[in-house]
């Protein structure tokens, strides 16, 4: 059976919505799974009709500041099991991870916390790097397939950045942040645009909102979907949806044939 799954970072749903951006795009990719970072709302502030009405179900994890980070996950068949969090209350109180079972498969959508603009939140981002893949880890353990997607700030290939002298001046491209990204590699976790377009260049899913970044396409490839190695004879297609609007990301996503649950 073929499954999409993709992942948006929509910064900011109420928005999106407004804009009729998400709806247009589900109406035309249809994914089946979608995970979506930095929502930015409850689902009391938003009306639900724009992906209810398109045979989407949704479960949230929203943080308990106001108007801060969040996540959404949407499917269109039920899943056996829904969590939300690492278990760690730190990080779950900002709303970031939603896993969802379907059969032996575990879909997740996580938004990795950024590092600051000075690095002030780099201690913080390497503790959720390391407590998030102690979680994959334990649920390969368990027998669990995986694939976890989402906004995870950090660039990891030269290539994976328009300019690559300018971003290692911030935060999302130290030789840190991209050695926590590495680990996933040598955990055995496997990068699925990567693997189908090693050398790919100007795939981006991220540009900065100013100068015009996006339309001369000076972008970072922070959005990704990772799986489990057991998944690559099922991996069909790694895409990024660089023409769909709405954020300053773009959705990400692959396509798995699957067997029926």
């Amino acid at each position: 059976m073929k499954t999409t799954i993709c992942s948006w970072n929509v910064n900011g749903l109420r928005a999106t919505l407004r804009t009729g951006d998400l709806r247009a795009w589900l109406e035309r990719d249809q994914p089946d799974v979608v995970g979506m970072q930095e929502v930015k709302a409850t689902p009391e502030q938003v009306d639900p009709s724009a992906w209810r009405e398109l045979g989407y179900q949704d479960f949230w994890h929203t943080a308990e500041r106001p108007g801060y980070s969040g996540a959404l996950l949407l499917f269109k068949h039920a899943p056996a099991a829904l969590r939300a969090g690492l278990g760690i209350a730190e990080f779950d109180a900002e709303g970031r991870v939603i896993e969802a079972d379907f059969g032996d498969l575990t879909v997740v959508t996580a938004y990795f916390p950024n590092g600051g603009k000075k690095g002030e939140r780099l201690p913080f981002k390497q503790a959720f790097f390391e407590a998030f893949l102690m979680r994959m880890d334990a649920l390969r353990a368990a027998g669990r397939k995986v694939i976890f997607m989402g906004d995870l700030n950090v660039a990891r290939l030269d290539i994976d950045v328009a300019r690559p002298a300018e971003a290692i001046k911030g935060t999302g491209f130290l030789p840190q942040e991209r050695a926590w990204l590495e680990g996933f590699a040598t955990s055995g976790y496997v990068d699925s645009f990567r693997s189908m377009y090693p050398d790919a260049r100007d795939a981006y899913t991220y540009w900065e909102p100013w100068r015009e970044r996006r339309a001369r396409n000076i972008g970072w490839r922070i959005d990704y979907v990772w799986i489990s190695p057991d998944l690559i004879p099922n991996l069909q297609s790694a895409f990024i949806c660089s023409d769909v609007m709405g954020s300053d990301h773009c959705p990400v996503g692959v396509t798995l044939d699957l067997p029926d649950a």
